[in-house]
């Protein structure tokens, strides 16, 4: 497997843990909780996709 792609994986697993409790402090929105979610993917599958340039 790639390690790039691993590391990735924890990132995403440590954003997500990060993320729920900033969205309990600020009380944010289920609306809200999945747009950062879907900017995160986005934005991981980017830079994951510049190591193939």
């Amino acid at each position: 497997m790639d390690p790039g792609l691993i590391l990735l994986v924890f990132l995403a697993f440590l954003f997500a843990w990060l993320l729920n409790r900033v969205r309990r402090f600020f009380r944010l929105s289920p609306v809200a909780y999945a747009g950062v979610v879907i900017v995160f993917v986005l934005v991981m599958l980017a830079i994951w996709g510049q190591q193939f340039r």
